[in-house]
């Protein structure tokens, strides 16, 4: 098919060199042909969903790790706190 695309090729000299009929390669580039925006689409629509959901991931990610941030800074504050306390208590 890319070969006849490309026009590397005649229809006859494809034809031949795969046995293939002549009608057959036409009708299978003309079906290409009119199909071939509706899989473009497709594949536009599909990578569009894997952005948004890598978008929405990511998010999700961010907001997780401000989160576990959060809480690190809070157990780091409360470490010190019990720290001091043992001190002062020694």
């Amino acid at each position: 098919m890319l070969e006849l695309l490309r026009e590397e090729s005649t229809l006859a000299e494809i034809a031949k060199k795969h046995d293939v009929a002549q009608q057959l390669i036409s009708r299978w580039k003309s079906e290409f042909l009119a199909n071939m925006p509706a899989v473009f689409n497709k594949r536009n629509e599909d990578i569009e969903k894997m952005k948004q959901d890598h978008e929405e991931e990511k998010e999700l990610l961010v907001k997780k790790i401000g989160e576990l941030t959060l809480d690190v800074d809070w157990l780091k504050k409360k470490d010190k706190q019990i720290i001091q306390m043992r001190v002062k208590k020694a």
